[in-house]
């Protein structure tokens, strides 16, 4: 990995459930919807234990993989078609190098363009996105499922009974006719699953990548890039100054019609923090509990916190303009009084759906835009660019190590 010393750091196919299922606006604030590692199990085959304490068998056999709130999952041979709703599954498969795989995701050309303005700086790593299916904004229907015919599903179970004209006997008829669910997405805030899956647990991104990575098979290239996330993280925690010196901080998105702020927080538990949580920064609405995903607020209460630095989620993405967004708060009597607005420090953030690939840069472009005398300076963001070009001398991760890891070349 390059970098500096503390002192100055500038870095398919489905054969069977292995057990019954556990009795079980989206861009504003982003979903509808509210939002112990597997057991040891043989089928046969030479039975393995990653380090995320998944339980996978060898490619020469059925193998078994275990995740709340599915139970065992076991597989016949790794998954060639792949559905996927939120795309931290997505990011998944592509940095497994089962990018391919990828059948349907939510907001095709969002994830997939804003990925791709990542991957940029990975040499021989993209994602096709064009063509696939959109399971949310299009009809999430058991006939689509089936049209799909995919190897496995990388939603969760629990969290597809509570949706529109689907009901429990639905979920297990996908699971026990067609292909497997395989995904947690109460993990997202840690929050409570529907009524029937009680006993749930909760996993971080890097341990829910872990489980995935095991239905794939390719442990190795897990851990490598977990190696990788762990250096990253340990880099910027080892610097970081006293909390009373960190920056005061906002995640927040800025409304279609420019009067309120969609708020969300920086440090609670939950996989949908993963970018903010390592960075530990004050978070200016941190005793807000807003009972769900986000919160809203309007210019008079973002103006009495005041925060130093607004980080604008989405800001990376095609669905919103940087440029606009700050004329906006410009031109506001209230929102031209910000501290983040007068001190040009309202900052362009990714995605919350994120995957490992886009966590370790979304990761490393906070860092830059919290910390920036400890980091380097976050360079100015264009509406539409890439990531932008950081001389190697100020990676906080290196893009040479983790391409090659996506390419099988380590």
């Amino acid at each position: 990995m390059n970098g500096k010393s503390q002192s100055n750091p500038t870095r398919r196919r489905y054969l069977k459930g292995g057990g019954a299922l556990i009795a079980g606006g989206l861009l504003a604030g982003c979903t509808g919807t509210n939002d112990a590692i597997g057991q040891r199990t043989e089928t046969g085959g030479q039975t393995t234990e990653p380090q995320d304490g998944s339980t996978t068998e060898s490619t020469e056999g059925p193998y078994t993989v275990s995740m709340s709130p599915m139970g065992n999952v076991t597989f016949d041979a790794v998954p060639e078609s792949v559905f996927t709703v939120f795309s931290q599954y997505a990011d998944m498969a592509v940095a497994l190098g089962h990018g391919d795989a990828v059948n349907s995701v939510y907001v095709p050309e969002m994830f997939g363009t804003t990925l791709n303005h990542y991957t940029h700086h990975l040499d021989g790593v993209s994602f096709d996105w064009e063509g696939l299916y959109d399971p949310l904004m299009a009809s999430f229907s058991k006939e689509k499922l089936y049209e799909l015919d995919s190897d496995v599903h990388f939603a969760d179970p629990a969290w597809a009974s509570t949706q529109s004209n689907w009901s429990k006997s639905d979920v297990e008829e996908i699971s026990d006719q067609l292909a497997p669910w395989f995904g947690n997405f109460y993990s997202g805030t840690n929050g409570a699953p529907p009524k029937g899956y009680e006993n749930y647990d909760y996993y971080t991104l890097w341990e829910l990548f872990g489980k995935v990575a095991a239905v794939f098979q390719e442990q190795a290239r897990y851990e490598a890039l977990a190696a990788v996330h762990t250096d990253l993280v340990s880099t910027i925690q080892d610097a970081l100054p006293p909390k009373a010196e960190r920056p005061t901080v906002v995640r927040a998105t800025l409304a279609a019609d420019g009067e309120k702020f969609y708020t969300y927080h920086l440090n609670k538990p939950g996989y949908w923090l993963a970018d903010t949580r390592p960075l530990d920064a004050n978070d200016a609405f941190a005793d807000e509990d807003w009972g769900g995903l986000w919160g809203t607020v309007d210019y008079e209460a973002m103006l009495e916190a005041d925060p130093d630095i607004i980080l604008h989620l989405w800001g990376m993405t095609p669905s919103y303009s940087m440029q606009k967004t700050r004329k906006t708060l410009e031109e506001h009597s209230v929102g031209s009084q910000l501290s983040a607005v007068k001190n040009d420090r309202v900052f362009a953030a990714g995605m919350r759906y994120q995957g490992p690939l886009m966590n370790l840069f979304q990761i490393e472009m906070g860092a830059k835009q919290l910390y920036p005398d400890l980091f380097g300076e976050w360079p100015r963001y264009q509406d539409g660019d890439h990531y932008p070009d950081i001389p190697e001398d100020e990676w906080l991760f290196d893009r040479t190590r983790v391409a090659a890891i996506v390419n099988r070349e380590f």
